[in-house]
């Protein structure tokens, strides 16, 4: 039998209140799932995460993908985007009275 070789990413996560769900999106996928709870939000995030990354690597697109979205190798292994800085920004647009 053969073993795959399993890696650990540590992503970074916001988790958004909309109406009553609770949402979990990563910048560094650019991937984002609901759930009625921030727990359950937690859990299909961790779901979608690793079916996204697993079908990837299946279908061959894998390197190409993070390499898009930021990823870097580092040692063999890819790292994600650093998160520098969060917050809040205000804007101003123009609305039609």
């Amino acid at each position: 039998m053969q073993w795959m070789k399993r890696v650990l990413a540590k992503l970074p996560v916001i988790f958004l209140k909309e109406k009553q769900e609770f949402v979990a999106y990563t910048p560094a996928l650019d991937l984002s799932t609901a759930g009625k709870t921030i727990d359950e939000a937690r859990i299909h995030f961790k779901e979608a995460a690793q079916l996204f990354l697993e079908t990837c690597q299946t279908m061959g697109t894998l390197d190409e993908i993070l390499e898009e979205l930021g990823w870097e190798k580092q040692s063999g292994d890819w790292v994600p985007p650093l998160v520098v800085e969060q917050g809040s920004e205000t804007v101003s647009i123009s609305l039609p009275t």
